[in-house]
């Protein structure tokens, strides 16, 4: 199952109806925890996602809206008996942020550090890029690979069932049979998470045919003279980001408290420059599906 949860949206400072950033995705067997501000784990609780869940966790950056209640999750875990590996990204200036962070958590998890100071792949199928903000900052992508999805009614007629399909699949044949005879391409999905940032190169190679983008809005476009000042992306940018790079959908989020509740400008502003991408304002303890995969040739 593959699944994107915003635990918080706000940025810089909670309101009344939105927590500190936090998001969560599940990845088929991952669970991968992005940018755990305060709070993040009694919104875990509202949302149902369990704290066993999660294999990594991955830090943007050190400002404390988005890594303060990195200690909190990590107690949980360690209360609740967690017993796998717990990988933790971050980039690598961060360091002494991050060990105090871990230093002051319940202890007793199998927690791995894993700073980095670069592009590059990071863990299978997972990459990371370097962003334009006031501190070290980087975004992250996950990637499916292309596969072939099987069809039943060419392996009954071909014979092959049981635990033959498996080796099909290992092996590429099987008795004379192909894979491609029974079978059809299949296009993996992508994700890519891009938290504040001006507009950049790392943030263009993160979002490029993505098929779910989840990107900072913290400003509107007529207050963009505020964004160049912190290194934030507009609505309207954000937006440009998603509809130049092909995204297929676009999850607003990290949103100035200034704005109050109704965010009907800035999706009307990214809905503007977003060309097809769908567009769609994360509320906290919001859920959503993939997108359906593209299709191959």
């Amino acid at each position: 199952m593959r699944e994107f949860v915003a635990l918080g949206t706000a940025s810089q400072v909670p309101t009344r109806s939105r927590n500190h950033n936090g998001y969560f995705l599940r990845w088929d067997g991952q669970g991968l925890l992005f940018d755990p501000g305060e709070g993040t784990q009694r919104q875990m609780l509202h949302a149902g996602v369990s704290a066993s869940r999660i294999t990594r966790i991955c830090l943007t950056h050190v400002h404390g809206d988005h890594c303060f209640g990195l200690p909190g999750v990590l107690s949980r875990m360690a209360l609740d008996g967690v017993s796998h590996p717990v990988h933790l990204h971050y980039p690598a200036s961060g360091e002494a942020v991050v060990r105090a962070l871990v230093s002051v958590s319940t202890p007793g998890l199998d927690l791995r550090l894993y700073p980095h100071d670069g592009p590059g792949t990071i863990a299978p199928g997972l990459q990371v890029r370097p962003l334009k903000h006031r501190i070290e900052t980087y975004g992250y992508r996950l990637d499916e690979p292309d596969g072939r999805t099987l069809l039943p009614d060419r392996l009954a007629a071909a014979g092959i069932r049981g635990a033959d399909v498996g080796r099909l699949q290992l092996a590429g044949a099987l008795g004379g049979v192909r894979l491609e005879d029974v079978s059809v391409p299949r296009a993996g999905q992508s994700f890519a998470f891009v938290m504040d940032t001006a507009p950049c190169a790392g943030a263009q190679e993160l979002a490029d045919r993505v098929d779910l983008l989840v990107a900072e809005s913290t400003f509107s476009d007529d207050d963009a003279g505020l964004a160049r000042q912190y290194s934030h992306l507009t609505a309207g940018q954000a937006g440009e980001l998603a509809g130049s790079a092909e995204a297929r959908t676009l999850i607003l989020t990290h949103f100035s408290s200034r704005y109050g509740d109704d965010l009907t400008l800035l999706v009307d502003q990214a809905r503007r420059r977003a060309g097809g991408s769908a567009v769609i304002a994360a509320r906290d303890l919001d859920r959503f599906a993939f997108p359906k995969r593209r299709r191959l040739p």
